[in-house]
């Protein structure tokens, strides 16, 4: 029986699905999403933001399907203000792909999850 639901998508928990999505800081965001052997989505946002919130689902389910040939990391802006300047981060949610430590594309606002995985698409 297929586990998706009518839109396509795989049937994910959504406690499963967050659980992909790894967290990073000023102290970690070199490790964790520099040296990714893998290309790495970073998601910097805010709690208090809500179109950040709205992403928080749609960046879980990416991270779950595409496990493996895509690291997805948060970064709070507010606890990580040294990484969010470095990265010119001056509004949210704003996500950027970078592959082998250098940024490939930034993008900036919430976007559904068909047009995030096309933004993406580019870069797996």
């Amino acid at each position: 029986m297929n586990t998706s639901d009518v839109l396509g998508r795989p049937d994910l928990r959504e406690n499963d699905a967050e659980a992909a999505v790894r967290h990073a800081d000023d102290e970690t965001f070199a490790q964790i999403v520099l040296g990714s052997p893998v290309p790495v989505l970073v998601d910097f946002h805010a709690d208090w933001c809500p179109p950040c919130r709205l992403m928080r689902p749609i960046l879980g389910q990416i991270a779950a399907e595409l496990a493996g040939r895509l690291r997805v990391v948060e970064v709070d802006v507010d606890a990580s203000p040294k990484t969010a300047l470095a990265y010119g981060v001056l509004a949210m949610p704003t996500m950027v792909v970078v592959r082998d430590g250098t940024r490939m594309a930034t993008m900036v606002g919430a976007r559904s999850r068909r047009r995030l995985l096309e933004d993406l698409a580019a870069y797996l």
